[in-house]
Formats: C-alpha cells, structure tokens, sequence
C-alpha cells in the first residue's frame, strides 16, 4: 500500500510537472565570458547588485576581473562571503540584510553549491519576505518571481545553474532540506572554465562525482521525459571522458569546458526527473556532520545502485551502452554491475574512499527518518524502499 501511494504521488507530479513553466538560463559561455557579466547587468539598468559567495573565493582572487569591470561599468556592488558549507539559515538572513541595506536590484551567486544555494534562499525570502526559510521547505512554496539572478558556477558539479533548489541548513536541528520552485531557477548563468582552474583535485573530483550522480539518478529514476534522458546521457558522456582529465591537469581548459556543460546539463535532467536516495543519505551526513555533498555522493553512489538490483538493471545497462562498458554478448545484468564498477574505479583513481568514516550508531535513526521524509513520496526511484533498508545502507556506507 505504502509503495502504491508513493507511485500515485509520483504519478501525479509528473503530470502537473508538465503544466509547469521550465525556463532555461541564458548562457554566458567561453573562457573569460566573466567579463561580459557586467555589460548584461548594465543593459538591465541595474544599479546596485549583492554578490553572495564564501571566503575561500575571495582568498583565492577569482572575483578580481569581474569586480574590475563592475566598477568600469559604474555598477556598484556589495559581497557576502561569509557563506559555509551547507548554507544556514544565518547565512541567507545576513546575506538578505545586506540585499536591503543597501537597495540591491539583483543578485549574484559566484562560488560552488554553497553560495549559490544560499543566493536562491535570500532570492526566495525577496519574492515571499513575510515567510521565513522554514515555512518555504518543500515544493511550490515561492512562487513568486525572485529578482534578477546571475549563477557563477567555480566548480562543475551541483548545476544550480539550471536547477529549481536550494539545499540549506538548520544548524539548531541538523536537519538540511530542499527549496524547491521552478520560479527559483536562474535567470542568467556564466560557464567560463577560466574560473574552474584553480580547484584543488579533490574539489574537481568529488563535485564531477556530484555531477555523475545527478545524471545518474535522473536516469533510472521513473520521471523521465525524453529530454531528460537526453541531458543525462550526455552529462554521462561527457563526466566519463572528461573528468579524469580534469582532475589529474587542471590546466586542461577543454576538460575544464566540457565538465562545466556536464554539470550543467546533468543539473537540468535532475531538476525535472528529480535524484534519489543518494542525495537523501547525502543530505543528512551534511546535516549532521558537515560532510561535503560531493564527497559523500560519490562514496555512496555505487552502494546505493548496487542496492537496487534489478530495479535499475536495464537503465544503467544502457548507460554501461553509451559510455562503452562490456560487450555485446554482455546481459543487462552483467552490464549494470561492470557500470557500478567503473564508478569505483573512477572513485579509486581520485582518491575518493569506499567507506565514509565518522558515522555515530545513535544518530543513525534520525537520519533514516529524515531521509525516508525527503525521498518517499517525492523521489520516483527504481525501487521504494522502508526504513529497514535505509538502515542497512547507512551500516555499509560506514567504515
């Protein structure tokens, strides 16, 4: 019974997703296309804009060229750097006291998934400023239109770029949810691979593993159309080739280049064909122990998959197809598992371990409940499964 309501619920959000209004951002692409931000918010007469980002941007100077050219444009600018991984609550309210301070017209979002989560949370307070962040959790909660928002990606992983969520933090309950309004998705966003170049090989691996795990999960999820399809199966394409590249030259502007667009198209399946239960044990490890999502995504992912059996046989067969894992005489079977293996074995070659170390037995409980609250009904995964099964996964992804 409890399966059929979840697949009725997912049944019907796939009908009224239908219904919805999709923008797509603007792109600004190409190396150095930075510099053409400022013109697009001249052209937009905005005067004054809140920059939302965090302190390792700022340390490392990669907003130097766009703030130059905002001051040739005589476009004045405040920034926020003081965002942390897994934006709080603190965050978006300081960041929203700044916006009103001092007369913003438009926001910028320039760093990873941090500041541009915290950036949609402070632009949803705007659109609806007598909620709080609390009474927006969940689907449909905004609806009204958010200000002019720009999206700087630095990493190639979350795609908030072209997505409908914001991931925040109360650091009081531990709990991290989901924003999640179509009327949240940028307006205009910058893939400039320049910016990415400078990323530790930890930070381009583990978020090129956020990325791969965004396509994924769109992929055998139960809530594809045919243009989410499309994205994931390039996003996969495009992570399989390119992110090892990237992470062992990060002078490789092509890897760089092409990461960025899999981020970005990986972003747009997820956004309308929803993730899974990764992202839902994902969540509560930031929630709880500040785990970077990328990270513990890319430990989790193959646990989570090989779960799954045969639920997802057929969709990671043809994904194990379009990367060119296993043979023609290979079953769907056969094929799924060597697809799950090579996701370890890209894991192994950038150092990401197998186990997540640092899990607490008592907390475990409250973790499967808020991850059985955020997955079911919402998420149209391969298989539904109870709390006993998410109690399992969390004994194995644990070292």
């Amino acid at each position: 019974m409890y399966t059929a309501y979840c697949r009725t619920f997912q049944s019907s959000m796939r009908m009224g997703m239908k219904l919805m209004n999709w923008r797509k951002p603007d792109l600004l692409q190409g190396e150095n296309t930075i510099l053409k931000l400022p013109v697009l918010i001249q052209k937009l007469n905005l005067k004054t804009v809140l920059i939302i980002t965090d302190e390792g941007i700022n340390k490392l100077q990669l907003m130097d060229s766009l703030l130059e050219e905002m001051h040739e444009q005589n476009i004045e600018f405040v920034i926020y750097s003081k965002t942390v991984p897994n934006p709080t609550f603190t965050n978006i309210e300081e960041a929203l006291a700044l916006y009103y301070l001092h007369d913003c017209e438009g926001i910028i979002a320039f760093g990873g998934g941090s500041p541009m989560d915290c950036a949609k949370a402070v632009a949803a307070r705007i659109a609806q400023p007598t909620k709080s962040i609390p009474d927006l959790k969940g689907l449909f909660k905004v609806r009204k239109e958010m200000p002019p928002f720009f999206a700087v990606p630095t990493t190639a992983g979350t795609g908030s770029e072209g997505t409908i969520a914001a991931v925040v933090s109360n650091s009081d309950t531990h709990e991290k949810f989901a924003i999640m309004d179509p009327v949240l998705i940028p307006h205009y966003a910058v893939l400039d691979p320049v910016l990415t170049v400078n990323l530790p090989p930890h930070i381009t691996s583990t978020t090129g593993m956020d990325a791969l795990t965004h396509a994924v999960e769109a992929y055998i999820g139960k809530s594809n159309t045919e243009e989410t399809r499309k994205y994931a199966r390039e996003a996969v394409i495009l992570i399989f080739k390119y992110l090892l590249r990237a992470y062992e030259d990060g002078s490789d502007m092509k890897a760089r280049a092409e990461m960025q667009r899999a981020s970005y198209l990986a972003g747009l399946a997820f956004t309308r064909a929803y993730v899974g239960y990764v992202h839902a044990i994902a969540h509560t490890l930031g929630g709880f122990y500040q785990i970077p999502h990328g990270f513990a995504n890319a430990v989790i992912l193959p646990h989570v998959l090989r779960f799954y059996g045969e639920s997802a046989t057929k969709p990671l067969a043809e994904l194990a197809n379009i990367v060119g894992i296993g043979s023609i005489t290979d079953s769907d079977e056969r094929k799924a598992q060597l697809f799950i293996e090579e996701i370890e074995a890209l894991n192994r070659k950038m150092n990401i371990p197998s186990k997540i170390k640092g899990i607490i037995n008592r907390d475990v409980p409250v973790m499967v409940e808020r991850a059985i609250q955020e997955a079911n009904p919402l998420y149209p995964v391969p298989r539904i499964l109870n709390e006993e099964e998410l109690f399992y996964l969390y004994q194995i992804i644990q070292e």
